[in-house]
């Protein structure tokens, strides 16, 4: 038998011992704060703890005695077990090893001390779970919550119930109260607002209700239990306020509200803090989501295909994540008119897709999603966690542009090589991180900063450094006072050279120095033969690494690549690309992607940024080009910390599809989302003498 304490979030839920033929638990009723008798678990029991922790039990209990057989010994750095679990050593010092799990979604991470396996770690967005031996836990991530100045988890968890919040316009929004039970003074509120339906939220905040807070949890308007129409994006300012003002003006209220969310859930926030609304003291934002142009679904003015799994699962009043998984997301891209793709692949029309479909160019509709344009109104604390390959990234530069003023302590950053699903995983795609990728102390900034900005905890949080941030290649953390860093320097590199076609054919350049010579680089783009943006759209992440050396290999991407780095190159930051170009279309649209390559000529890409050229001098009217007339177009690419490494390359290619990520580009300048023709378009790229076409590298001084 083998017995482990269960912990999340600093916080012991429940005993699981593993016996020979079954695991059983005893476990804490948080309504209660009293513990159950010892159980069996059965397979639904389990599947609940998964979904509340990452961690299989049963698979866990399968293969325990392997684990405990051969972790202890190991004398070697690399272990592969025999179901194909692959470890490294992470962490080791005299009294303990740390074993990282890679390759695989929401690690396992394996302690090992007194020469035993003493416990396991895992981590997700919101949560690091641990299972520890008693009398093991200072092993583990559970020191740090035993070290520091936190809120104790001394209070049982009361539901007071689910009201109907009325907006100013009369709508009402299903709003539950959870409150700690026997609590004798006016307390602070952690607020989450979610269209995914607020019962999926309950469990994992009554971390924050043992700790003194209440946590208030709505459907957004039109999702769930809420009445009104689903825009998804269009009313959160307004009933952000509503709804913080609600909170506020109840009789248990100290009138200091904080929120946290991800995704949707981080912009939601935002947008309540454009309100200005007075009672917001601190926000923690994690992978939000930003405006419709720069972000999502217009980014840089084109529709993004990538998001169509998410608008699957979204286009019924609850949530539907089975909506996302299909085979045949590669038909259902090419279906023309876009317009009419729900109705076709659902088989059912999906308002709110009616909407985005009506509007071409930036108006008072999309205004209304965007918090950014009431950046005037925003001044509450922020946490903010986002990272390199999360394809909403867009939103959190939004919010670190937004923030760069803000005083010591009134933020802090943190910066990962993460996707979306942020800080639970070390390879993707085939791109490896350090062991130290992943994090165990997210959760506990959490909690810190809402203790210090909601309750005036000392816990010293504002007097760390206000940014950490993750490079690749090197795999460090680094710190910094701001973002963007004060450190990093623009450096201007030039591409030169006949970047045409393929890497074998042509000798497209990037050169520290402008060149004399005026060339022009010239490839065909057809719509009915797009180049891939390597994503699987059923995972509804869209922002992912990848090795694109065969699709540079096509006729219809231009590549420049500098010479092999006689030393290390650090990069942070967002990537800016200025070129000049012409067009035989009406409209056409230019995706530049940041690549390293390394010595085996790997092509890794880092950065992505997109264009489409109707809005190269905005996206609040269209212009059409004209034909063959030589335009300049600026791209900001997505950010990124990268070691461009002694002997790699840095490259830059240029394109103009970038299938699965967008929908392509008919090149007729028709609406796109009712068009059904298409046209080839003769692309042009120029540079050299006076046409400085280049991108600027935020270099590190060091």
């Amino acid at each position: 038998m083998f017995k482990y304490c269960f912990y999340q979030s600093g916080i012991h839920y429940a005993n699981i011992i593993f016996e020979e033929n079954c695991v059983k638990e005893t476990k804490k009723d948080v309504f209660t704060d009293s513990w159950t008798d010892e159980r069996v678990l059965k397979d639904k029991d389990i599947l609940k703890y998964e979904q509340i922790c990452a961690i299989n039990f049963k698979s866990l209990h399968e293969r325990l005695d392997e684990i405990i057989n051969i972790f202890p010994s190991e004398k070697k750095d690399y272990i592969r077990t025999s179901w194909g679990a692959e470890y490294q050593k992470f962490e080791s010092n005299p009294s303990y090893n740390v074993w990282s799990e890679r390759n695989k979604k929401f690690p396992l991470d394996i302690i090992v001390a007194q020469n035993k396996v003493v416990g396991f770690i895992c981590t997700q967005r919101e949560s690091c779970n641990i299972l520890v031996e008693q009398g093991c836990e200072d092993y583990s991530p559970l020191k740090l919550w035993r070290e520091k100045v936190v809120s104790k988890d001394c209070y049982a968890v009361e539901f007071k119930g689910t009201y109907m919040v009325p907006m100013r316009d009369g709508v009402r929004l299903a709003t539950d109260l959870w409150m700690p039970k026997n609590v004798d003074k006016e307390i602070p509120a952690i607020f989450v607002r979610t269209p995914y339906g607020r019962e999926l939220y309950a469990q994992l905040h009554f971390k924050y209700v043992q700790r003194g807070y209440a946590v208030v949890i709505q459907d957004v308007r039109g999702r769930q239990s809420s009445e009104g129409e689903w825009i998804p994006m269009h009313y959160e300012i307004e009933d952000g306020d509503d709804s913080i003002n609600w909170i506020a003006n109840n009789e248990w209220s100290d009138k200091n509200v904080g929120m946290i969310g991800a995704s949707y859930g981080g912009y939601v926030q935002w947008a309540a803090a454009a309100s200005g609304n007075k009672y917001l003291k601190a926000i923690v934002s994690i992978v939000t989501a930003g405006g419709p142009f720069t972000d999502m679904p217009r980014k840089g003015g084109t529709l993004v295909s990538g998001m169509l799994a998410w608008a699957f699962a979204m286009a019924d009043k609850n949530f539907k994540p089975e909506n996302m998984i299909r085979n045949d997301w590669d038909k259902v891209i090419k279906i023309r008119p876009i317009k009419d793709i729900p109705k076709i692949a659902l088989v059912r029309d999906v308002p709110f897709w009616n909407y985005w479909m009506q509007h071409d160019f930036y108006d008072e509709f999309w205004s209304k999603s965007n918090w950014l344009s009431y950046k005037e109104n925003i001044k509450v604390p922020a946490m903010i966690v986002s990272g390199w390959f999360d394809d909403n990234g867009t939103g959190t530069t939004e919010a670190l542009n937004l923030t760069k003023d803000y005083k010591k302590g009134s933020k802090k950053i943190f910066l990962g090589p993460w996707m979306h699903n942020a800080n639970t995983i070390r390879d993707i795609k085939g791109v490896s991180f350090g062991n130290n990728a992943v994090r165990y102390d997210l959760d506990y900034y959490y909690l810190a900063w809402f203790d210090k900005h909601l309750k005036g905890f000392d816990n010293h949080v504002e007097d760390e450094q206000s940014v950490e941030y993750y490079t690749i290649g090197d795999n460090k953390w680094r710190t910094a006072d701001n973002w963007p860093l004060e450190s990093a320097k623009l450096t201007k590199i030039f591409l030169a050279g006949n970047g045409k076609g393929n890497t074998s054919s042509g000798d497209g350049r990037l050169s520290f120095e402008n060149e004399e010579d005026e060339n022009c680089d010239t490839y065909i783009y057809d719509p009915q033969n797009p180049a891939p943006h390597l994503i699987d759209l059923s995972e509804n992440e869209v922002g992912l690494p990848d090795n694109y050396i065969d699709i540079e290999k096509r006729n219809d991407v231009l590549v420049y690549t500098s010479d092999q780095l006689k030393k290390d190159i650090t990069i942070a930051g967002d990537i800016c690309v200025e070129f000049f170009a012409s067009s035989s279309a009406m409209d056409t649209d230019w995706i530049v992607r940041l690549m390293d390559v390394d010595i085996h000529g790997n092509s890794v890409k880092l950065a992505d940024g997109i264009i489409r050229a109707k809005f190269r001098n905005g996206f609040d009217k269209i212009e059409l080009l004209s034909p063959e007339k030589i335009e300049k177009y600026v791209i900001r690419t997505s950010k990124i910390g990268n070691t461009f490494v002694k002997g790699h390359r840095i490259r830059l290619t240029i394109t103009s599809s970038a299938e699965n990520f967008i929908f392509t580009n008919s090149n007729t300048g028709n609406d796109p989302a009712s068009d059904t023709e298409s046209v080839k378009a003769v692309q042009k790229v120029y540079h050299g003498g006076r046409y400085l076409s280049l991108l600027k590298l935020p270099i590190l001084l060091e």
